[in-house]
């Protein structure tokens, strides 16, 4: 085994023994600690961990799990009464500041068009693992504001999927992008139905086999196995390994060993999801923010400001009070993983040509 693997998880478990302590003393929460964790031994910081993609992995397995314990948590009767959230609010939300952003890019900035209207909806995304790690430290998931977070959120990792069609389509130059956004969208969501189903008719059979068994170490293996089966598949599909987490919480939501299976998942989400925050700090370019720190922070504060003014009046229009309205319009100001993963795959496809115009994307996104 290569020692250099130990070496670097030693470094990033001690930086956040110091760190996440200390921002939740001062009621700051853990998620700045680990992000702060995470900058210090960065190649930005002291540059005692080097290769971020080995911690990658097991950061990605930590959203994961977030995801598949929020899915676990939700029932499907709870999830079909927030529908009105979900494809209301959340696509309102992506459309109105998804092209906001695309035009103040194209107009502003001087990115291309085929380039700004990624950019856009990739901004107007949100970070899913850092805004529900914020509302389960709050204790505000079950409440009002935390569930219509939720909801958006939901809008925004169903939207992935048409986006990673769209880069393709945005790199040609064929004609009728709309029309091939649209089959995308029908084939995943039959995909998605044909999971459901699968799942509801042979999952529940086998956890019965394997809780029948009476064996810790295979059920806790057993649980592993369908999440990350769950996450893989659906990737493999074209969607997200967060969203197939997600279904395979929600398939077992209604499972008479709900809780055993929580008890199993909880110790390894909470090591994993602090991974990925840290992974997060480590990758943030502080060089960029120190040569231009003004242009930088307006941009950022740009962004978040476009974003709340979307969502506060749309929030408000859907029945929730202005102090709630403000809360969801600030927890989701912010810009998610997504976007990264978008402008990266827009970079190589060379859909994000000029340097200077990812540069600014990057800035913004890092900064969020």
């Amino acid at each position: 085994m290569n020692p250099s693997y130990l070496i670097d998880i030693i470094i990033l478990l001690s930086a956040a023994v110091i760190a996440v302590p200390l921002f939740q003393a001062i009621r700051l929460g853990a998620v700045p600690g680990f992000l702060v964790a995470g900058l210090t031994v960065g190649p930005s910081g002291f540059c005692l961990i080097s290769n971020i993609n080995q911690i990658g992995y097991l950061a990605d397995i930590g959203v994961v799990l977030l995801l598949f314990v929020i899915g676990i948590e939700l029932k499907p009767s709870r999830l079909w009464l927030m529908r009105r959230s979900v494809f209301g609010l959340g696509s309102l939300q992506l459309l109105i500041t998804g092209s906001a952003l695309c035009g103040i890019s194209y107009l502003f900035f001087d990115i291309p068009l085929r380039a700004a209207i990624l950019v856009g909806p990739a901004l107007a995304l949100s970070s899913t693992a850092f805004v529900l790690q914020l509302l389960t430290e709050q204790k505000s998931l079950s409440s009002t504001y935390g569930r219509t977070s939720f909801a958006i959120l939901l809008m925004q990792d169903l939207a992935v999927v048409p986006l990673l069609a769209l880069l393709p389509l945005l790199t040609s130059h064929d004609q009728g992008i709309g029309i091939n956004i649209g089959l995308a969208l029908i084939e995943s969501l039959t995909v998605l139905s044909l999971v459901i189903l699968i799942g509801r008719y042979f999952l529940h059979p086998i956890l019965h086999r394997v809780a029948m068994a009476k064996n810790p170490e295979v059920f806790t293996a057993s649980a592993l196995l369908i999440v990350l089966g769950a996450a893989v598949i659906l990737e493999h599909i074209g969607l997200s390994m967060a969203m197939g987490a997600f279904l395979a919480g929600l398939l077992i939501s209604d499972s008479s060993y709900k809780h055993q299976v929580m008890a199993e998942i909880q110790p390894f989400r909470g090591l994993l999801l602090g991974m990925f925050f840290m992974s997060m700090g480590m990758s943030f370019n502080l060089s960029l923010l120190l040569e231009n720190p003004g242009y930088c922070l307006a941009i950022v504060g740009l962004l978040i400001a476009i974003k709340t003014a979307v969502l506060f009046p749309l929030t408000y229009l859907f029945k929730l009070s202005t102090k709630k309205s403000l809360a969801v319009g600030l927890i989701l100001a912010q810009s998610g993983e997504f976007a990264l993963v978008l402008f990266s795959l827009a970079n190589k496809s060379k859909l994000l040509s000029d340097l200077n115009s990812y540069n600014k994307c990057i800035t913004s996104e890092s900064n969020g």
